[in-house]
């Protein structure tokens, strides 16, 4: 009688729960209902999901190993995670790096020994925001997942060359996402615009294209932000039809009949409190004129840059968004040739913030003159993309030993550090000497122009340059 009491109060909380999971599913928040839980539903990011990539067939197969999802907030990052969950046989544990420490983790270890030990289950641990965790969070997984006993699914919007602790990270496979295309936002929005069971189907809503459009182009390539922001305006357009409260459930909403009710960009300005920018339906208006404003500075035209300043604020555009591309401008097209030109581009933006509009506009302003008047040089710019494209086909070289760093007596030992000649011993504070890996020696990078500054900078780099070729001329140490 007891076992059949047990059993029976199981089962009435079995229903109990399923009776609340039901009743409060209308509460969660859009962007969580319309998670995807199989591939085939996921949106986007088919260079890392789609049929025949890596993920595909590891989960196809139930063959996860230890992965790192790295790409900007609302890619799928979780999403795919959950899916993993959904499809594996493995036992799976999900924390945030945000909320859990060292004791959570230990937690996590010796459930996965019992998995292993009772069940002969393997355990795949995600960790979201595994960039927050500490260099000792981090150490705390390294063994068990060299040894097996883990598969770690990390996520991060970091660069996890930066945060992930190298030992970790070289055993994990970095699968890199992007921000979602807006061709993909606009299925995912009309998905959620049909769907009866998860999404706002029941409130029979339809959106103009210029509505879309504006939700999409605020939402920047963040899936959770343009379904948000979906929710938000579909409560707002039909709170004078629906009641909010019953649009998922019951289906009493009111006015739920045949009628679809179109939202225009109004109700969704209204909604959202964000203009949409005077834009034509591609876009194709706002890339123009930050395209006539990008070249006008370049060109070294004060009249047409503050002209076309003047176009896109007036039409609404952000002006931070204006203010990050002066900022991006004063290193890609002035460089060196006017080192200041960065500090003028970095207070502007922040008198910007100060102020804001109008007054701050005069910042930008000021800014996009002193830029376009300055003079102009690319060679930093061509430098770090030679730079990089370098880096790729060369791989990892190893630093030269008499520049590496040496604070321990074994490192010294083995010739970390040795030979190194301190540049403040020798003559005008410079003594050749190579820095660059063996492979890479009198590899030259920068070639600054003679415009500006850069004019000072390439004298002085070219002496030093052909000290380098005469070493004994500047090879002796000050007295």
């Amino acid at each position: 009688m007891a076992i059949t009491g047990d059993k029976k109060d199981k089962n009435t909380l079995d229903l109990f729960e399923h009776q609340a999971q039901k009743a409060t599913a209308g509460s969660r928040p859009l962007a969580d209902r319309m998670r995807p839980v199989r591939l085939d539903q996921f949106i986007g990011q088919q260079q890392a999901v789609g049929n025949g990539s890596l993920i595909h067939r590891a989960i196809e197969n139930d063959r996860i190993f230890s992965m790192i999802l790295w790409g900007p907030p609302g890619c799928g990052k979780t999403t795919l995670a959950r899916i993993i969950a959904e499809h594996t046989q493995c036992h799976f544990s999900h924390f945030s790096a945000v909320l859990s420490g060292v004791k959570d983790i230990r937690n996590v270890i010796e459930a996965a020994r019992q998995q292993r030990n009772l069940y002969r289950n393997r355990t795949i641990v995600f960790v979201d925001e595994i960039h927050r965790f500490n260099k000792a969070q981090q150490d705390a997984f390294l063994h068990h997942v060299e040894s097996g006993l883990l598969t770690l699914v990390g996520a991060t919007t970091e660069n996890p060359s930066f945060e992930v602790i190298p030992a970790l990270l070289s055993r994990c496979q970095v699968i890199t996402l992007s921000s979602m295309s807006e061709s993909d936002l606009k299925i995912l929005l009309k998905r959620a615009l049909s769907d009866i069971d998860n999404g706002l189907g029941r409130l029979k809503l339809t959106y103009s294209d210029s509505a879309l459009d504006h939700i999409i182009a605020i939402s920047d390539g963040d899936a959770r932000s343009a379904l948000n922001a979906l929710e938000i305006s579909a409560v707002y357009a039909s709170s004078k039809t629906v009641d909010p409260g019953n649009a998922k459930g019951n289906g009493n909403a009111k006015g739920n009949d045949n009628t679809k009710h179109e939202i225009p960009l109004e109700a969704v300005e209204n909604a959202l409190q964000r203009k949409a920018l005077i834009y034509d339906k591609s876009g194709e208006a706002h890339f123009n004129l930050i395209s006539a404003f990008h070249k006008s500075l370049r060109g070294s035209d004060p009249d047409a840059a503050i002209y076309w300043l003047g176009r896109m604020l007036s039409s609404g555009e952000d002006p931070k968004y204006i203010a990050r591309r002066m900022v991006r401008f004063a290193s890609e097209d002035v460089g060196n040739a006017d080192p200041s030109a960065l500090s003028v581009a970095m207070t502007a933006m922040e008198a910007f913030r100060f102020l804001g509009s109008p007054e701050g506009d005069l910042c930008l302003a000021q800014a996009a003159v002193y830029l376009s008047t300055a003079p102009k040089s690319n060679s930093i710019y061509t430098a770090y993309g030679q730079t990089l494209k370098t880096i790729e086909q060369t791989g990892a070289l190893p630093v030269p030993m008499h520049i590496r760093n040496a604070p321990t007596r074994l490192m010294k030992d083995i010739g970390y550090g040795k030979d190194y000649k301190y540049a403040h011993n020798y003559k005008d504070a410079f003594v050749p000497q190579d820095h660059l890996p063996e492979k890479l020696k009198n590899q030259i990078f920068y070639t600054p122009t003679t415009r500006g500054y850069e004019k000072i900078v390439k004298e002085r780099l070219d002496k030093w340059r052909a000290l380098k070729n005469r070493p004994e001329v500047n090879d002796k140490k000050l007295k």
